[in-house]
């Protein structure tokens, strides 16, 4: 089906003032002092700097669902809806690894179920690329195809929106009341489709220098001395796992007061020297080198192996985030070059 952009955008700014069973719209903002086009997800409050067909969010989505801090016990019961609108399908695949440890490992996060349970996921098309963007080099696209409830896609003034889920259909049939839905042809499907494979080809040139080798089992065979090279910049800040969309390390604190029962947790880093430190004062990595191997293990091995899935899909937050310019496509380009050899 094919919707105007600007009806739409009203239908969600009427969608917003009116009582329906949706209680918050979560859209991505352009930040309006940053010039190099930087977008966070926010509450909608008006059309202005609306950008749902750009690049992925600074912040990933999993900050939505799987909270910095956030109280799992009691869990909550209030059941409000929401909408997230924008979503790229890097965030979109992270949430579906995220669903395979989280909910469908043997332990269920309560918190993270009451979000996914209670949320509704409009996906959109990147039509542009950030410069750390390299989801090719993980068999990704810059399109959502799957994961999503509804996806937007721009074609000239419209947005064609294909259906993911039958979680969709409360908010069509609202939309429908409030805009024209005109119903849509083999030819947009054509132009969509051009589009999509248009931005994908800059995505390939872009990242032409950094395709790697894939066979990532054998990063652990790899000598210490080339971990050593690679990591000798990074600082252990953790800003990389904090704002990875696949990270879920955790604390678990116990904050009961009287005869309150109460469980929070609240984010950990793998990066960080404290990190699986027992009370003994014993560490398993207490080189930075150490856990800056364990990441990317994490990520090519480790998940690979428990979810059948990369633990990386290459959204390059953590490149942009790190604080010593750590480029995380051209470190997995190094090492697996050097796991060729060696296998």
């Amino acid at each position: 089906m094919l919707v105007n952009i600007l009806s739409f955008h009203n239908f969600l700014l009427k969608l917003r003032d009116s009582y329906h069973s949706f209680n918050q719209i979560i859209i991505p903002y352009r930040a309006r002092s940053d010039d190099k086009n930087s977008f966070y997800f926010n509450e909608i409050k008006n059309e202005d700097h609306f950008r749902l067909n750009y690049y992925r969010t600074v912040d990933p989505v999993k900050i939505l669902f799987y909270l910095f801090r956030e109280k799992v016990y009691p869990t909550k019961n209030n059941h409000a809806k929401r909408i997230i609108i924008g979503v790229k399908a890097c965030d979109l695949k992270a949430l579906l690894l995220l669903d395979k440890a989280l909910l469908q490992s043997g332990f269920i996060d309560p918190a993270y179920k009451y979000w996914r349970d209670n949320t509704l996921l409009i996906s959109s098309d990147c039509d542009y690329l950030h410069e750390t963007c390299s989801c090719n080099l993980l068999n990704g696209h810059p399109y959502a195809e799957n994961g999503f409830d509804l996806n937007l896609s721009v074609i000239e003034d419209n947005y064609l929106i294909q259906l993911g889920s039958e979680r969709s259909q409360e908010f069509i049939e609202l939309m429908k009341k409030e805009i024209n839905v005109a119903e849509s042809t083999a030819s947009d499907l054509e132009i969509v489709n051009a589009n999509r494979k248009k931005v994908f080809n800059q995505l390939i040139e872009k990242n032409s220098d950094l395709k790697h080798h894939e066979n990532f089992s054998a990063f652990r065979k790899v000598d210490h001395k080339i971990w050593e090279e690679v990591s000798k910049e990074c600082v252990g800040c953790g800003a990389c796992t904090n704002i990875c969309p696949t990270c879920y390390c955790l604390i678990l604190n116990d904050e009961s007061k009287g005869n309150e029962f109460i469980k929070v947790r609240s984010y950990d880093s793998c990066q960080w020297n404290g990190y699986a430190r027992v009370a003994g004062g014993g560490t398993p990595r207490p080189k930075m080198t150490e856990r800056f191997r364990n990441r990317y293990l994490c990520k090519f091995d480790y998940m690979q192996k428990n979810f059948g899935e990369f633990g990386c899909t290459g959204c390059g937050r953590c490149t942009e985030a790190c604080t010593a310019k750590i480029d995380f496509r051209k470190v997995v380009k190094t090492v697996s070059l050097m796991a060729q050899e060696v296998n």
